[in-house]
């Protein structure tokens, strides 16, 4: 557990299934503390004492990856987009829906990124100078960029343009760092970095 950002901690952890390391966030600076897209972490539950989740926040209904751990050990209550609730119809996980634009616990933001599938949400986080949490839209290892076209359906391009799209109606929220389901997380200066991404892919 690294605190990238004062009371936000970031954790990389292998993904057997893709057998690639992911990110995962946990925000302890808000009132009830929560996770996005996380894995099982490698400390235990005693790492959390003072401070134990209460909620988890999916960015899409293919990022349950360790939930069922905090479940377990904390209770929490788990968010998906209304749209990949059908993902968890006959598993044990019970996950409660919102729709994109909903305001969550802890003032967190629903926010549309869609494209990749009807689900894919950002997360607008209140806390230091404002964070978005990024699921599957764009990567960063090294520079920031889009996931394999191999990943993103049978018309990568026209997939890239809804992406681009979506995500540029997010530049006008307040935001200063990026995490990311997938690489390293910027901890400041982020949404010019994202600007000059989204002006970069000729989208």
């Amino acid at each position: 557990m690294d605190e990238i950002i004062e009371g936000i901690f970031g954790y990389v952890v292998r993904h057997e299934d893709i057998d690639h390391e992911v990110n995962s966030t946990f925000v302890a600076s808000l009132d009830q503390p929560f996770l996005i897209d996380p894995m099982k972490p490698e400390v235990d539950a005693s790492w959390f004492e003072g401070r134990e989740p209460k909620h988890v926040f999916m960015t899409n209904r293919l990022h349950d990856r360790g939930i069922s751990w905090f479940v377990e050990k904390f209770s929490c209550t788990v968010w998906c987009h209304e749209s990949g609730l059908h993902e968890f119809e006959n598993m044990d996980l019970v996950v409660k829906g919102f729709q994109h634009g909903d305001n969550l616990p802890c003032g967190v933001e629903a926010l549309e990124v869609g494209v990749l599938c009807p689900e894919e949400t950002a997360f607008l986080i209140p806390a230091a100078n404002g964070v978005l949490a990024i699921g599957d839209a764009f990567m960063r290892y090294g520079e920031l960029g889009f996931v394999p076209d191999e990943y993103i359906g049978d018309d990568p391009e026209a997939v890239k343009r809804g992406l681009v799209a979506n995500l540029r109606l997010h530049l006008e929220r307040d935001f200063d760092a990026i995490v990311m389901a997938h690489g390293a997380p910027i901890v400041e200066n982020g949404k010019a970095m994202l600007r000059e991404f989204l002006d970069g892919t000729g989208h």
